[in-house]
């Protein structure tokens, strides 16, 4: 048999020897292929599961410091206060955290960010103090489990296909967002807060290990190590950093991130504040109030972002969020009732959800694939700077000019920055791949 089919090779037959080799190599190539994808599709499943029990344990957290932090003498002032220590820990850290994936792999990178969680709320169970509750902030420098998965799903994924994949782990965050809330009510009332926060230590461990089975030690393709190894090894390399901004298209996506975000970042760190003086909504109505913004997120990160981006581009995507956007602070302005903020949450969510997800694939194609994790820090960093002027600036607009200026301010912003873009559109950057 093999004598049949294994020709001696000449000039005149060396095009059937050509084509038998060349189907033998497909075969193999197509098999080969097959079981990395199906690997891919296994880890990226599993890095889904990590971020929904990260959402869980965090939104688990919020149900405990408010009231520890009422306890032990803080008020409105001094809450702000550590909202913006987070804010501007985190701010610091995400560049550097991202830098750090991309050195030392995704493995290592998950593994410091679910073992400083862990820290994080050991620390909170033992806070007794005021300033334990400050101190117990600081592991979160490290705590940026949704960018260095958001790295690993763009890692293994085509760029056709990443912001698909990337609006799952919204889906993940709101799935996150209703489990945590009700369990860390639920542990709250019953256990108290010390229980509470010993529950979300202990499960963050269970995440480590999550980490430690599964996630490899590094998910780049490996024709880009090579690039990345012969780059300086310092974490703090600010160089390296900022010269990602220097790529075609990364600096206006960053700007229109940053300008069009900002508003909507106000209203969404002032919503507590609304909701509690604005709308009197209760602690119990209140939680019900974030579980509806979580099946809302779930279901647009879920079966509605995915459709999109495959039918229209990712720039005409971003200018319908940015118009939609300004839109729904017109209208926010103007809303007095639960009923009709109700309504307007669906738009609000939508229009959000596609904004992030698509200056986010749009920011880690116009970039080498080995610096997508400092991509993604840099990405986060800019939710973190709005965390951070955030309650600020809100807090001086709802004291001084009431809750419609906030909205006002999201409608006339984005109008500019929406009129900007059809004017000028982001240009199309073909995805790097080194």
């Amino acid at each position: 048999m093999n004598k049949r089919t294994r020709k001696k090779c000449s000039f005149g037959n060396l095009g059937e020897c050509v084509s038998f080799d060349t189907m033998g190599e497909k075969g193999e190539v197509s098999a080969v292929g097959a079981s990395r994808a199906a690997e891919s599709r296994k880890i990226i499943n599993v890095v889904y599961l990590i971020t929904a029990l990260d959402i869980t344990w965090i939104f688990l957290q919020l149900s405990v410091t408010p009231y520890l932090a009422k306890k032990l003498g803080f008020d409105t002032l001094w809450l702000g206060y550590l909202q913006t220590t987070v804010g501007v820990i985190q701010l610091l850290g995400g560049p550097v955290f991202g830098r750090f994936a991309d050195l030392f792999g995704a493995r290592t990178a998950l593994s410091l960010a679910c073992s400083s969680t862990v820290v994080f709320f050991l620390l909170l169970a033992v806070a007794n103090h005021p300033a334990m509750l400050f101190i117990h902030k600081i592991p979160t420098v490290f705590m940026h489990v949704l960018p260095a998965s958001q790295m690993v799903v763009t890692d293994l994924t085509e760029p056709e296909k990443r912001a698909d994949a990337l609006s799952k782990l919204g889906l993940c965050f709101g799935v996150g967002m209703i489990v945590g809330s009700m369990l860390g009510g639920h542990l709250n009332t019953r256990y108290g807060e010390t229980f509470t926060a010993c529950f979300g230590a202990v499960g963050n461990v269970f995440s480590l290990l999550l980490v430690l089975k599964f996630i490899p030690r590094t998910t780049k393709d490996p024709r880009t190590n090579t690039e990345s190894e012969n780059k300086s090894k310092s974490i703090f390399n600010l160089g390296e950093i900022t010269r990602l901004m220097k790529f075609p298209g990364v600096t206006p996506t960053f700007l229109v991130k940053i300008v069009a975000g900002l508003p909507s970042g106000i209203f969404q760190v002032m919503f507590s504040v609304i909701a509690m003086e604005f709308f009197k909504l209760q602690p119990e109505q209140n939680g019900y109030m974030m579980a509806y913004l979580g099946i809302v997120q779930m279901v647009i990160q879920g079966g509605v972002l995915g459709p999109l981006t495959v039918r229209y581009s990712e720039s005409s995507l971003l200018i319908m969020s940015i118009g939609l956007t300004s839109l729904v602070g017109l209208a926010q302005a103007y809303t007095q009732s639960v009923f009709w903020f109700c309504v307007i949450v669906i738009p609000m969510m939508f229009s959000l959800s596609v904004f992030n997800v698509i200056t986010d694939s749009m920011l880690t194609k116009s970039i080498p694939s080995s610096d997508t994790g400092t991509m993604l820090g840099l990405s986060a960093s800019v939710k973190n700077l709005l965390r951070t002027v955030g309650p600020t600036a809100g807090g001086y607009l709802y004291m001084n000019y009431g809750q419609s200026s906030i909205g006002l301010i999201q409608f006339l912003v984005n109008m500019v920055v929406f009129v900007y873009l059809l004017l000028r559109p982001l240009k199309r950057t073909e995805a790097r791949k080194e």
